[in-house]
């Protein structure tokens, strides 16, 4: 989903977005951080980034308006290794990020950094519709974090990037992930044995702009990037044309919106039951035609408490068993 990277934004977990529960820590946290590697405080990089291992032992990475938390699941020594390899990656990001603004603001310049490119490849699919290479951001930089994170004597890993996750799996292992949309209720496993590697959400509420009326969008893919720039243009497509909309151009909203004029959702009304069924049909009809091709596993729709789902995505219940 397109996010500024110039300035700091809120960085709790939005309404509506996917958490990792049960085998993966939620995201949430309540106390400090203490220090990643010694120290009672957190450690600042060069470039001005934060490294801190949270109480709970995940692994806390913020910069601006980049906020990760990551866990990899292994021998001590090689959960310390895969930490310092994560913190070392993620230092230049931002930064990586900020000297190509322009071009991933825009729908066809070129770009050169890794992570750029990685953005650009998975946005262009989804052409001719309007997308730039900031629908990706989120999971593109999980994506990155992820790459140093695994290593020799690491089961299993994710790397939680506001929601956006990007996950790495050893034989035999799996991630669990709560969807926030639902309060935590509904649920998705994903398996080693799975193609999914990347989940995302997007929708109009909480960190997200959108042109649709979804509550929340949360696409699965094969990887974080590409459900990152599924789940934004699936919520995009969630919609109707209704008077008492609120809609204003996201440059409004944001000086540097890589949306520019188009108006993007900031108020809905609640919708009647026929309402809500075209506007998330049109959304479930956007899904199918993305799965169909490829680009994504399964997508779960969410507005004002309905639920439309694509592809063999099974939710289960928060008392279910694992």
């Amino acid at each position: 989903m397109a996010r500024s990277v110039t300035g700091v934004r809120e960085i709790a977990q939005p309404h509506g977005r996917a958490r990792l529960q049960d085998r993966v820590s939620p995201l949430a946290c309540g106390q400090p951080a203490r220090g990643a590697f010694g120290g009672d405080v957190p450690r600042k990089t060069s470039q001005g980034a934060v490294v801190a291992l949270l109480p709970d032992g995940r692994l806390h990475l913020q910069h601006g308006p980049i906020d990760i938390v990551a866990e990899a699941f292994g021998a001590p020594v090689a959960v310390r290794a895969a930490y310092a390899r994560a913190a070392g990656r993620f230092a230049t990001v931002l930064e990586e990020l900020v000297a190509e603004l322009p071009a991933l603001r825009s729908e066809d310049r070129p770009v050169q950094g890794i992570i750029a490119r990685r953005m650009a490849a998975a946005v262009a699919p989804f052409r001719p519709a309007f997308i730039t290479p900031m629908a990706a951001v989120a999971g593109a930089v999980a994506e990155e974090v992820l790459g140093a994170l695994t290593g020799p004597g690491i089961a299993r890993a994710y790397v939680n990037n506001g929601g956006d996750i990007a996950v790495w799996l050893g034989p035999g292992e799996r991630v669990t992930c709560a969807l926030a949309a639902t309060g935590g209720m509904d649920r998705v496993t994903v398996h080693e044995v799975d193609p999914v590697r990347g989940i995302a959400t997007s929708g109009w509420r909480g960190r997200s702009v959108s042109l649709g009326i979804a509550d929340a969008v949360t696409a699965l893919a094969r990887t974080a990037a590409m459900a990152d720039a599924a789940a934004t243009m699936i919520a995009n497509a969630v919609d109707l044309t209704h008077p008492n909309i609120g809609r204003r151009p996201a440059r409004e909203l944001q000086c540097d919106s890589d949306l520019g004029e188009r108006l993007v959702t900031v108020s809905v009304p609640r919708l009647s039951a026929s309402e809500r069924a075209e506007a998330l049909e049109a959304g479930l009809r956007a899904a199918e035609g993305f799965r169909a091709r490829g680009l994504i596993e399964g997508a779960a729709l969410f507005l004002q408490g309905e639920l439309r789902v694509s592809g063999a995505l099974a939710l289960g219940r928060e008392d279910a068993s694992d």
